[in-house]
């Protein structure tokens, strides 16, 4: 997990955080921008990158109903990642955070990828859902890169995970979610649908549309 803001500032927001208690969980819930809707114009993207992803991961994926797709072309003050229905069009956007070394500037936006270990940087590529387990992060879902842009993901233990410094309070106090070290990053309130709608042999495609 990246320090995305000073010492200070993310003292006193998790201060506001914890101080909140149950009543900021459910405000967060209500306030997060992501929601389930019908295929539209804007949609029509993010299923051809599900079904393009889908041909060129060809018979690693064992299940196809559901694809998630990272839009790294949108800043992470938007919802950008979609759970994509390849069966009915709809689609589901969270938020997600993307690898400090992505972007050094801390601008919100990511400038590069990276598969190079101790780059710390978001990696490009059609990404294999595995099992998840309990690790530093808490509750986090594995990931295998199937491209060579992302073949070093396991290497450097590149998953699904919650993170503090993710959610609709954090895009409210600062403008942009903090970083991570290349992780897929999740908020807290967000991680269990994601592991239960993906779960292990889905694809997760990370590119900028």
């Amino acid at each position: 997990m990246a320090e995305p803001f000073t010492p200070h500032r993310r003292q006193l927001l998790r201060g506001a955080i914890a101080g909140a208690g149950v009543a900021a969980v459910a405000a967060s819930a209500v306030a997060r921008p992501a929601s389930a809707q019908a295929l539209g114009g804007g949609d029509a993207a993010l299923i051809a990158a599900a079904r393009a992803g889908l041909q060129r991961a060809g018979g690693a994926i064992t299940h196809t109903d559901l694809v998630g797709v990272a839009d790294f072309s949108q800043p992470s003050r938007l919802p950008r990642l979609h759970l994509v229905d390849i069966a009915n069009g709809r689609i589901e956007s969270l938020l997600v955070a993307h690898g400090r070394g992505s972007d050094p500037g801390h601008t919100g936006w990511v400038k590069t990828f990276s598969n190079v270990a101790g780059s710390a940087a978001t990696s490009e590529g059609c990404y294999l859902t595995g099992d998840d387990y309990v690790g530093q992060h808490g509750r986090s879902m594995r990931l295998k890169g199937l491209e060579p842009t992302n073949s070093n993901a396991e290497a450097r233990a590149i998953v699904v995970h919650e993170a503090w410094y993710v959610g609709p309070e954090i895009v409210r106090a600062h403008g942009v979610l903090g970083r991570s070290e290349g992780c897929l990053a999740v908020s807290q309130a967000d991680l269990p649908k994601v592991l239960q709608r993906l779960g292990p042999g889905r694809l997760i495609v990370a590119r900028k549309l």
